[in-house]
């Protein structure tokens, strides 16, 4: 037993080398030699002292059953007195280590954080029934990061604070071999998106978020599920793209003799041939793939939710949206009034409470630019371009009757919609999937929400009239011989669906990306996305 004991004695020996005594707290950042001698100093205690770094996982026993930390707290952290132990109380937590402090040789404290929250562990060897040596050797050995478990029972110290009194050998489940940087922080933000595990780890503002991501799901689905839509799965890789105008992913399938496949710039064409086949009701929340920059407010992949109603209109929608969203801010923040990242305490928070406000774009647009053609169709080009140019407005090649629109709108209109606003009545040039609201078929039956000067959502009434779709995609034709390569292909087996008759139908699609973002406070997408696409790094 003698000899047992020098040689646990040695291995803590040389265990204590990689870390103090004293409070002990995530590491900093270490060079890639420093890492490799952590991991080959703690491998080697571990086979000194007999652990098994990476166990199979096994249910603690019956007698200590599991608790998680939540279910603690809320359970004993208020009904102790500050210094009563519950003896009776057995339990079994376990996280990961996130500090450890040694108070002497007998007595060590560790804090041990499971889903956020943080419970502290009382390792006293005056509770331990085995040998000292290894209760001394074994602690001494965890270091902050690890992946632990811990059985005894429940108390509060002297100060109050709610603690597990550990009775039994603390376990290792999963070392830490290299370090994480609580202390020192992670806000760079090329190391953050490019160690998002550490990131996770440190910040615990990118955990809440993507936390809010999944309650957002979680209630567009609710919400459209009660109103008895049905949710589908539309093909990510199709031989044709359409449905919006953005340039796709090409990529080629082997088992089709190398066919050409695009990546899905939108699901409507589908979801609606969904309508035709008698889903009267249908949504889909889904990737999209835009082969196009990256920036705050966009990113190539990203998540959109789209739904079809048939025998719906434009008023049913903006209803729907209304109260979508201001459901979803008392939902997920507790008000209907947001809060802007950033803002000072005089600024005013985006409120969903009240109805939106509406403007109607070619009323608002003439407001600023009296000499707008009344009439807008392929022969405005250069009307526009001279508008444009007349004031000094930038706007990037190719020159489209609906992209010069587009910065239009984008110029005078969007910085005006802070607040919740539909923008409405966009020339039909701009629309070629939706039907007109007039009877010359000029403005569209659409709109568009702008939140915060950003456009969350896009709504119509769907073009079911497969002349007139055809029509219009050879207008569109047009714009891409005209150098627009954003602009699909016309889709003739869309055309051809349509003829099966599609029911009066009114379709939504909205940014999820966009809207979790304004929700959670945060400036740029891909703090929305578990793992956002990021640069290569050089070879």
């Amino acid at each position: 037993m003698a000899a047992a004991r020098q040689t646990l004695f040695r291995s803590l020996a040389r265990c204590a080398l990689s870390q103090p005594r004293t409070c002990i707290r995530f590491q900093t950042t270490a060079t890639k030699a420093s890492n490799e001698l952590i991991k080959e100093q703690r491998e080697k205690c571990f086979a000194e002292l007999g652990i098994q770094p990476y166990p199979r996982y096994a249910a603690p026993a019956p007698e200590y059953p599991l608790v998680n930390h939540a279910h603690m707290h809320s359970r004993w952290g208020k009904s102790l007195d500050s210094g009563a132990k519950l003896t009776d109380a057995k339990l079994t937590i376990q996280g990961r280590l996130v500090s450890k402090r040694e108070a002497s040789k007998k007595l060590f404290f560790f804090d041990v954080e499971q889903d956020g929250q943080t419970v502290q562990v009382v390792a006293s060897q005056v509770r331990y029934d085995g040998d000292s040596a290894q209760f001394r050797a074994v602690n001494r050995a965890l270091m902050v990061g690890d992946i632990v478990r811990f059985s005894g029972f429940v108390g509060k110290t002297n100060t109050g604070e709610i603690s597990v009194f550990a009775t039994h050998l603390s376990e290792l489940l999963a070392p830490c071999v290299r370090p994480i940087p609580l202390r020192s922080g992670l806000s760079d933000m090329e190391k953050r998106f490019r160690n998002r595990h550490l990131d996770l780890l440190v910040n615990p503002k990118a955990k809440r978020v993507l936390k809010m991501r999944a309650q957002a799901l979680q209630y567009i689905r609710r919400f459209l599920d009660s109103r008895e839509f049905l949710e589908a799965e539309t093909p990510v890789l199709s031989p044709s793209v359409g449905g919006a105008s953005a340039r796709p992913f090409i990529t080629k399938a082997m088992a089709f003799d190398e066919t050409m496949l695009y990546m899905r710039v939108a699901p409507e064409l589908y979801l609606k041939q969904l309508v035709i086949g008698g889903l009267d009701r249908v949504y889909e929340i889904g990737k999209q793939f835009r082969n196009e920059g990256i920036d705050a407010d966009h990113n190539p992949e990203f998540t959109t939710c789209e739904f079809y109603m048939a025998f719906a209109a434009l008023e049913d929608l903006m209803q729907m949206t209304e109260d979508l969203l201001r459901g979803m801010a008392e939902t997920l923040t507790g008000s209907a009034s947001v809060s802007l990242p950033g803002d000072g305490a005089d600024s005013t928070p985006i409120n969903f409470g009240p109805l939106f406000r509406r403007i109607d774009v070619m009323q608002e647009l003439r407001k600023h630019i009296p000499e707008l053609p009344h009439t807008l169709n392929e022969g405005s080009l250069n009307e526009l371009q001279s508008i444009l140019a007349g004031r000094d407005i930038p706007v990037a090649y190719p020159h489209t009757v609906p992209r010069l629109l587009d910065r239009l709108i984008g110029y005078y209109i969007e910085p005006q919609c802070v607040q919740p606003t539909f923008l409405y009545g966009h020339p039909a040039i701009m629309s070629p999937l939706a039907k007109c609201a007039d009877s010359e078929q000029t403005v569209s039956a659409r709109f568009e929400l702008f939140v915060n000067g950003k456009e969350l959502v896009n709504a119509y009434e769907e073009l079911n009239d497969p002349n007139q779709q055809r029509v219009k995609f050879q207008a569109q034709a047009m714009e891409r011989d005209q150098g627009d390569d954003e602009v699909p292909l016309p889709d003739s087996a869309f055309c051809d669906a349509l003829e099966a008759g599609l029911p009066p139908t009114a379709g939504w699609g909205m940014g999820v990306d966009r809207v979790i973002a304004l929700l959670s406070g945060v400036t740029h997408l891909r703090e929305t996305i578990a793992f956002p696409i990021m640069r290569p790094l050089a070879k």
